[in-house]
Parts: C-alpha cells; sequence; structure tokens
C-alpha cells in the first residue's frame, strides 16, 4: 500500500503530541511534591526524555519490532535505525514512512519508564535513576512491548492493547508498587508531606496530558480517519467522566471539591481507557470511566491510607489500577463494529477473550513488580538507590542538581 500524505501529516502531529507528555508528566509531578524537590523530578524527565530516545534509536526499536527470535524478543536489524525505511512503510503501518512508525513508538518507550518517577520521587539519587531507567527499559519494556505489540508470543496468543494499558500502565504502575516497597518511606510519611506545593502547574501539567494523549490513543490508529476519530472522542469521554467520579468522591469525603481530585481523576481515566480506547464504543467509554473513576480512588485509600504503602505520587493506582480495569474492558466490551482488526468481547460473544486478557495483564503484572525488584535491589547493592536523611531533609533539588526551583 502506497504512502498516505494525510496519514502521515495525522502521524507526525500525534507525534508530537505525544513526545510533549513527557516534559507535562514532570510539570504535574513537580507540582504535586514539595517545592524543595520540584526540580528534581523535572529534571528526572526531561533528562529520562533524552536518555530514552536515544537508547530506542540504538537498540528499543529493533528489539521491539524487527523480525521475532522465537517471539520472545526482535533481532538486531535495525540498529541506531538502519535500514528502517523513510520513503517507504512497514507491515505495522502501511500507509505511513518506516521512521515515522519508529519515532511515534519512541515516544511510548521514552515516557513509560518515566511514570515510574511519581511512585520514588523525592528519595531517589539520580545517577540510580539514570541506571534504572536503562535497565528497565531493555529487561522489561522492550520484551513486553515485542510480546504485544511486536508479533510476540502474547500476541499469537490473542492478547491485545490498543495503546498501552498492559505494555505501559500495568506494567509502569506494578513496577511503581514494586519501587515503593523496595525503598520503603520517605521520612515523616503521612499527611504533612503529601501536601501539593504548586497545584496550578500540576493543573498545567495535566491539561498537557490530556491533549497529548490524544495522539497517545488516536494516534495508536497509525492512520487519520473514522477509528482515530472514534478513539479520540472514547479518550476525552473517559476521562471527563472519571474527572467527574473523583470531583464527587473528593467532595462527599472533604465536604469541598478538590482541584487535585479532579486532575488525578482525569489522568486515571486517559491511563484506564488506553487499552480498549481503539475497540470500544463511546457509550460504553462512558461507563469504563465510571468504573475506572471508583477503582482508581479507592485503590489509592487502600495502598496509601491503610496499607501505609509510599507510593508517593499514587503511579500504581492512577496508572497501574487503571491499565489492568482497561485492559479486561477489552475481554468485556470490545466489539469489532468499532474495530474490525481488533477482537470482540464477552458481551459481544466471545468469552474467551476474557480469560486471554486476565493472562497478558498478569504477565506484564508479574514482569513488572519481579523485574523492577530484581533491577533495584542490583543497583541498591551496587551504587545505591535512597539518597541519605541529611539530603532528603534539605531536598533533592540541592543535594542533586544543586538548583533551587524559587529564589526569594
Amino acid at each position: 500500500m502506497a504512502i498516505d500524505t494525510g496519514d502521515t501529516t495525522w502521524m507526525l502531529i500525534s507525534t508530537g503530541l505525544v513526545m510533549m507528555m513527557t516534559p507535562a508528566l514532570g510539570f504535574f509531578e513537580a507540582g504535586l511534591i514539595r517545592g524543595k524537590n520540584s526540580l528534581s523530578v523535572i529534571m528526572q524527565t526531561f533528562s529520562g526524555l533524552a536518555i530514552l530516545s536515544t537508547l530506542w534509536f540504538v537498540l528499543g526499536f529493533t528489539l521491539v519490532f524487527s523480525p521475532s527470535q522465537g517471539g520472545f524478543i526482535g533481532g538486531f536489524d535495525w540498529l541506531f535505525y538502519n535500514n528502517v525505511p523513510f520513503n517507504e512503510s512497514l507491515d505495522y503501518a502501511p500507509t505511513i514512512p518506516g521512521v515515522t512508525f519508529a519515532t511515534f513508538q519512541m515516544m511510548f518507550a521514552v515516557i513509560t519508564p518515566l511514570l515510574i518517577t511519581g511512585a520514588f520521587a523525592e528519595r531517589v539519587k539520580w545517577n540510580a535513576f539514570v541506571v534504572f531507567i536503562i535497565a528497565w527499559s531493555i529487561f522489561i519494556y522492550y520484551p513486553l512491548a515485542h510480546w504485544i505489540w511486536g508479533g510476540g508470543w502474547l500476541a499469537e496468543l490473542g492478547v491485545f492493547d490498543f495503546a498501552g494499558g498492559i505494555v505501559i500502565h500495568t506494567s509502569a504502575g506494578l513496577a511503581s508498587l514494586a519501587a515503593a516497597l523496595v525503598l520503603g518511606r520517605r521520612k515523616n510519611f503521612g499527611p504533612d508531606i503529601m501536601v501539593p506545593h504548586n497545584i496550578p502547574l500540576a493543573v498545567i501539567g495535566a491539561t498537557l496530558l490530556w491533549l497529548g494523549w490524544y495522539g497517545f490513543n488516536a494516534g495508536s490508529a497509525l492512520a487519520s480517519g473514522s477509528l482515530a476519530a472514534n478513539t479520540l472522542l472514547v479518550t476525552h469521554i473517559a476521562s471527563a467522566t472519571s474527572a467527574l467520579v473523583w470531583i464527587a468522591l473528593s467532595w462527599k469525603r472533604a465536604g469541598k471539591p478538590s482541584s487535585t481530585a479532579a486532575i488525578n481523576g482525569a489522568i486515571s481515566g486517559l491511563a484506564g481507557v488506553t487499552p480498549a480506547a481503539g475497540f470500544i464504543s463511546a457509550q460504553n467509554s462512558f461507563l469504563l470511566g465510571i468504573v475506572i473513576g471508583f477503582a482508581s480512588y479507592y485503590a489509592i485509600l487502600l495502598l496509601k491510607e491503610h496499607l501505609k504503602i509510599d507510593d508517593a505520587l499514587d503511579v500504581s493506582s492512577v496508572h497501574g489500577v487503571t491499565g489492568i480495569v482497561g485492559s479486561l474492558a477489552i475481554g468485556l466490551i470490545a466489539s469489532t463494529l468499532i474495530n474490525p482488526a481488533g477482537p470482540d468481547g464477552l458481551l459481544y460473544g466471545n468469552p474467551m477473550q476474557l480469560a486471554t486478557q486476565a493472562f497478558g495483564v498478569a504477565v506484564a503484572a508479574a514482569l513488572g513488580f519481579g523485574g523492577t525488584i530484581i533491577i533495584m535491589k542490583i543497583i541498591n547493592a551496587t551504587i545505591g538507590l535512597k539518597v541519605r536523611e541529611e539530603e532528603e531533609d534539605v531536598g533533592l533539588d540541592i543535594t542533586q542538581h544543586a538548583e533551587r526551583a524559587y529564589v526569594s
């Protein structure tokens, strides 16, 4: 099939929108933590954008998408993007140039490990962070992405994931839970250190994330047209619905509606609808957004307030729990009427799809959780993970980067 100029333009716009999400993640996280650590997470996300883009260019794309080696990993055909065509397409996306597909996928590979920064905010050394995101990409993200998106063994079993609920949100969410358990709690863990220092900055970050998510999900149609249009609508409705659920629950609990609840609810909806966005109707996305809102809100209460697990920015709930819910939803409400290339779910006559999706989720959860524990234990035994207690008191902006976010 010939390269389509309209599809290529759409994918270039989508790639730019998704690239914007990484610094937006930094703004979102920085606003929700203490001021003395706000630059540290911006540095992690911004430097991570550079590090992980380079790693994908050199190694990642070929390991994920070049011809499969036994269903477990790609080969070395496209190291440094060698032989990736700029004037012809690849089988994955037949109407856009190969390099456009490769670079769009780069943005997914960049943001996934960086989601975990929200879990270990305010207490990880920068050099440990760098080693962690590189190791996590090579040993967790690249294999898992190949298994589902690169024609690997999970794809052969019939596991579907439109834009990353299993590959991205389940793996990163369970990795965040593992990271919080390995690192332990921040000093003086409790309400006093969980007060956002700059909510408007966090809202700016959430706004840019919401905008970028249109490219993230609708761009995953890999062409302009009806599927991309429906996916954009589905994405927006699920996010809006989840935000409303969070606003209502925060209002009921505290007596006043919360702006931080609104933005966390929106991000929960975006993350949760991601795996199913290309397979479900807008009507079903409305119902899914309600489920996602309740599931993510109460997961935070369970993990942080009852179990006292210090996932600083609740990545395990906002991304992990929602990614699992959305991935399982494919097995319930996916329909080939929406996307003939996708599956039918239980409610559309295919009960086995739910079991298949559950198996894919379990594999990603086990790899993300177990692999993260192993990687962090090795880093801790070699260069160390956490800053010293006195450095945590001063803040990571000064101790790790010799900079201040605000100068009075």
